[in-house]
């Protein structure tokens, strides 16, 4: 390992400030059409940026699922200067770290390096954007990687719950299926696919890149502009152009696996990143499972009964409404038990069975872990992205405790009313010898 990387990996540990104090999120606008979002962090010399673009897996063409997640891996394998070797031995010799990821709407180009590596650092950046690499033959066996990849998983059951369960709330939407894609769709990928997403969404016009670390706008913009100089170009679609999803009856899906242990997915539609009630519905996933051995499922399903080891929800707000998530295992002949438990307490929280108490310790467990949220450039620059890229304002950090703290018992009760009502909910079991 190189003395330059060993140093990124002690500032990496050490970025994290005493006290937290949220600087403002600075914005600029390049002449090639993209946001830069900057917040800046003179207290360790490096950077973190990461360029957010609508080409997630919402805009994988039909039965070519899994492409978005193909080209993030292809973007940061080789270029058309540099081979796969080659390129891995040019960004070691700067401890450049340079990787790519998709997601439901968006794929995200991230960099981390010190301040002294920063030329070469955004030399590599803009290789990958303005010439990168399709050759065949690395294709053809990150393909045959995916596959092999998605050969396993079909042993996992919480994949193959998350699997079912999109596919049963979303149908045809492009939120029904996985980023990673499956093997029917994975078995099917060309190198022009691949290709052809590229061409159409990866363009400046609509990007943000967002920027955390130790350097001024001043001293950004004039490198942005020099950088990306040549890559020019509007995307064909954008984040608005992803359809609202339908709100269908409740289904009750079972996929047979030889396990011993049952996995259970419960998911209704949840809420869009804009959605006014976005900070009641964030408070009411902290009671209901979100918010660990304090949760309503934990202290009902876990430390009562002793029927799971552990069960959480989530919710991913995205472009347009994202799911909503109860997940937990249990053994087989108590996952009915567990599931007319979860159900039960949606069905109090639903009616409203919420005390102050109960949604003061929520907001100040909450409140006081948000420094958790901040304490890398890394994690910085993954929630200004998606400030930038839903178009939320820019002190939303800033007063993102205030926006916790100021949620009321009646706004949570009214979300729990519109989210928890059991009937709404649809359920996926997973596992062998299901009736």
């Amino acid at each position: 390992m190189s003395l330059r990387l060993i140093v990124l990996f002690i500032s990496l540990f050490m970025a994290t400030p005493a006290a937290l104090a949220v600087p403002p999120i600075q914005k600029a606008t390049l002449s090639n059409g993209s946001t830069v979002l900057l917040m800046e962090a003179h207290n360790v010399p490096m950077l973190s940026m990461s360029l957010v673009l609508p080409a997630g897996s919402a805009f994988d063409a039909k039965g070519k699922e899994g492409t978005a997640t193909m080209l993030a891996g292809m973007l940061t394998d080789h270029t058309a200067m540099h081979d796969n070797i080659a390129w891995a031995d040019m960004l070691d010799q700067d401890a450049i770290q340079l990787a790519a990821s998709a997601s439901y709407d968006t794929l995200t180009l991230s960099l981390t390096v010190l301040k002294d590596a920063l030329n070469p650092g955004l030399d590599a950046f803009s290789e990958v954007l303005k010439q990168p690499g399709w050759n065949q033959q690395r294709f053809t066996i990150m393909k045959q990687d995916t596959l092999a990849a998605a050969q396993k998983e079909k042993e996992e059951p919480g994949v193959q719950a998350a699997q079912a369960a999109a596919e049963t709330l979303f149908g045809d939407h492009p939120y029904g299926h996985r980023p990673a894609g499956t093997m029917q769709s994975l078995a099917g990928l060309t190198l022009n696919d691949v290709k052809d997403l590229f061409g159409r969404q990866i363009k400046p016009q609509g990007a943000v890149l967002a920027v955390s670390g130790d350097i001024t706008l001043a001293e950004l913009l004039p490198l942005l502009e020099a950088k990306l100089d040549g890559w020019q170009g509007k995307p064909a679609q954008t984040l608005a152009g992803i359809a609202q999803p339908e709100v269908t009856a409740a289904k009750s899906v079972d996929v047979q696996m030889p396990t011993s242990q049952t996995m259970v997915h419960m998911t209704r539609l949840g809420v869009a990143r804009s959605d006014a009630g976005f900070f009641p519905v964030f408070v009411l996933n902290h009671m209901l499972g979100g918010g660990g051995f304090g949760s309503r499922l934990m202290e009902e399903v876990r430390e009562k009964r002793g029927l799971v080891y552990g069960v959480y929800s989530y919710f991913s707000p995205l472009a347009v409404p994202g799911p909503f998530v109860i997940s937990l295992q249990t053994r087989a002949d108590q996952a009915e038990q567990a599931e007319t438990v979860v159900r039960s307490v949606l069905a109090e929280l639903a009616a409203g069975k919420i005390t102050s108490a109960q949604l003061k310790a929520s907001k100040e467990n909450l409140v006081g872990s948000f420094a958790q949220r901040m304490d890398s450039n890394r994690e910085r620059v993954g929630l200004i992205s998606m400030i930038g890229i839903y178009g939320l304002p820019l002190d939303y950090l800033s007063v993102w405790t205030e926006r916790v703290a100021a949620v009321t018992l009646d706004a949570v009760r009214t979300q729990a009313s519109r989210f928890l009502k059991p009937e709404s909910w649809s359920r996926v079991r997973v596992g062998s010898k299901l009736d």
